[in-house]
């Protein structure tokens, strides 16, 4: 991953407002404005301000090209994470690797920079959490988000990666991003899941809400693993409450959430993002009723 240094000015010593934002369809349930504006607001960033904005594919190119200088940066949400790589004039190898960007950074010279802030965000959550370098890793899902997964299991040299997937087609379609991260893909069915998750150090769901629920009483945990379930609406989900039960460490998409939006808001403003107070202002925003009742960005 490029650094913000490489991708974007040092906008927070420009005078006058600047801009940010969240794009995607649907967008009122995020959470992003909330993260962003309390690190503006913490980092004395004054002028700044990060809104939401519904977008679907067939409007990103023209909203994008028509965004002026005051936009420090966009955030990319569902379903815009392949199509922002077709608006971007440049692109970091990781957002080129797994065919995916979850935001795009405006350049001093007025292009824009695709980069993947959910990847680095990942191995953060992983590595916080004390997944080491040769874990063995399985993964539920074979979409956008698991291929976040394999580039963040790339990075922490994992000793072996398994896709467990309801259709075998899926994880094939997985194999370019394997090979563009250089890592080697064991494949497994949904209904092998059990089996496939027997003897790893970390599992990783990736799948829509209530597809893993079933799981929940067929896996069986071990002392020592790490599961992290990228949702974190409803929390927690029956799979997360079964791996608190047998006292494996979990992490929620909460955490993920916060890891990717630290990574970009380094990357719009050029400065260190505040990290307790935006991780206060997400904490607070969700035990506010009604807020964020979605999984994504």
């Amino acid at each position: 991953m490029a650094s913000s240094e490489q991708a974007g000015p040092d906008r927070a010593a420009q005078a006058g407002p600047c801009r940010a934002g969240v794009l995607g369809k649907p967008i009122a349930h995020s959470l992003s404005p909330v993260i962003h504006n309390a690190g503006y607001r913490a980092a004395g960033l004054v002028g700044w301000s990060y809104t939401a904005i519904e977008c679907a594919e067939s409007e990103l190119s023209d909203l994008v090209s028509g965004l002026d200088q005051r936009w420090a940066g966009l955030s990319l949400t569902m379903p815009l994470k392949e199509t922002a790589l077709t608006v971007a004039d440049d692109q970091s190898p990781v957002a080129a690797a797994i065919g995916a960007a979850n935001t795009l950074v405006r350049r001093p010279d007025g292009s824009w920079y695709a980069d993947n802030t959910d990847v680095p965000g990942m191995v953060a959550v992983l590595r916080g959490a004390g997944v080491a370098p040769d874990a063995r890793i399985a993964v539920l899902g074979a979409g956008g988000t698991a291929r976040a997964a394999l580039a963040a299991a790339a990075a922490l040299a994992a000793r072996e990666v398994t896709v467990i997937a309801r259709r075998p087609a899926s994880i094939t379609e997985l194999a370019p991003v394997a090979d563009a991260l250089g890592i080697d893909v064991v494949a497994a069915g949904w209904t092998a899941a059990a089996t496939a998750c027997r003897d790893v150090d970390v599992v990783v769901a990736t799948v829509p809400k209530g597809v893993a629920d079933p799981l929940a009483g067929v896996l069986r945990w071990s002392a020592g693993m790490v599961f992290f379930d990228a949702i974190y609406d409803p929390w927690p989900t029956p799979l997360a409450a079964a791996a608190t039960a047998a006292g494996v460490r979990v992490i929620s998409g909460l955490d993920l959430l916060l890891a990717q939006a630290v990574g970009q808001f380094e990357h719009f403003t050029g400065v260190p993002a505040p990290v307790p107070a935006m991780r206060a202002a997400l904490h607070d925003a969700r035990s506010t009723p009604g807020q964020g009742q979605h999984r994504g960005t």
